[in-house]
């Protein structure tokens, strides 16, 4: 089993927001952590000066883009361990830009892949894939019920999306990530390397700089407690199993412990059926704790929406003996105060605001 000595771990994208609280958690387990990143999102230049000033000398940072084989590979060529995390993350920028996107999230795995092929060594990769692998779930049946989409199937309202859906991508987004997602898993069959691969559901907590492309959960929290008015596209009755972000970092660590059971395995990682929200109940649940009402515009759906993406994280939680996660009520609210800390916002007093859990 990995990650029990201290070892050198390469985490790309390590100063983003999912990067950036793994990285802390391996650096607070004694190992030596490399933060590859190109530092080109807002807020990320941050996170890597708060895990240096955490953890000093223990992280090296290499500033530079996935799209440089020669420093990826250099990168990896001591790692024990990889976590690949860097990519393009917008559905929206791969319609502008396709070609970027396919070199970001899919000629750039390859690379990395590669690299640790020719290496030798079996060193484990966990590769950060998405729920958008499935499609927009255009087949599946809906209904609406209190402001939310739910399957009218049972067994799918009860247990959520389940690792045997069909693939089914949609997008450039979709597609280079759902290409990435199988070659990581091939690489495990053809050659041996030893991978792992996370489809995420919508992640958020501390260190989240939400946008309007990504991290929609943090961007509604910044825009209530802004006084800012959101674009919600489609009805704002979308369903997603939102998973707060300590969780998933356990998921992370838990492959790469028991990479000699899991190696060459997907699994559908998100809060599962008790931690599914629609966008208008969030935003309920935002005006509560911030006091402040949240102003939305509505826009025509996007390429690929999902109505309900809930994943079925059974598998992932027997596998790795992880969970139960964090309930979203109480979740958001974590995130809301960090979020309240960062910007300068005061919130409700305690008393009035509403219990979280």
């Amino acid at each position: 089993m990995g990650g029990e000595a201290p070892s050198s771990v390469l985490v790309t994208g390590g100063a983003g927001f999912i990067g950036s609280n793994l990285s802390d958690r391996l650096l607070g387990l004694g190992h030596r952590v490399t933060v590859y990143d190109a530092l080109s999102r807002p807020g990320v230049a941050r996170n890597l000066d708060w895990l240096k000033a955490r953890h000093g000398d223990r992280v090296t940072a290499v500033v530079a883009d996935v799209r440089d084989g020669e420093a990826l590979a250099r990168a990896a060529s001591e790692a024990d361990a990889v976590f690949h995390l860097a990519a393009q993350v917008a559905v929206t920028t791969s319609m502008v830009e396709p070609l970027d996107d396919f070199e970001i999230n899919v000629r750039a795995t390859v690379t990395l892949l590669d690299a640790l092929r020719r290496r030798g060594g079996a060193v484990p990769l966990v590769f950060a894939s998405t729920n958008k692998v499935y499609g927009d779930l255009g087949d599946v049946e809906l209904k609406l019920t209190n402001d939310s989409y739910v399957p009218v199937d049972e067994a799918l309202r009860a247990a959520g999306v389940g690792e045997g859906r069909p693939l089914d991508f949609h997008t450039p987004y979709g597609c280079s990530k759902g290409a990435a997602d199988q070659y990581v898993l091939d690489f495990a069959r053809s050659f041996g390397v030893p991978t792992a691969v996370l489809r995420m559901s919508c992640i958020y907590g501390p260190r989240q700089m939400g946008t309007e492309d990504q991290g929609w959960v943090a961007h509604f929290a910044i825009s209530a407690l802004k006084g800012d008015g959101i674009s919600l596209f489609g009805d704002g009755c979308q369903v997603r199993d939102i998973l707060d972000v300590d969780d998933a970092v356990d998921a992370y660590l838990g492959c790469w412990r028991n990479i000699d059971r899991v190696a060459g395995r997907a699994f559908n990682l998100g809060g599962g059926p008790a931690n599914a929200v629609s966008l208008r109940q969030l935003l309920r649940h935002l005006e509560d704790l911030t006091g402040r009402p949240v102003r939305a515009a509505m826009h025509d759906w996007r390429p690929g929406d999902q109505r309900y993406y809930v994943s079925d994280a059974r598998a992932v939680a027997a596998a790795l003996d992880i969970g139960p996660w964090r309930p979203w009520r109480a979740g958001v609210a974590r995130l809301v105060d960090w979020l309240a800390g960062e910007h300068g916002v005061a919130l409700p007093e305690a008393d009035s605001a509403p219990a979280a859990g």
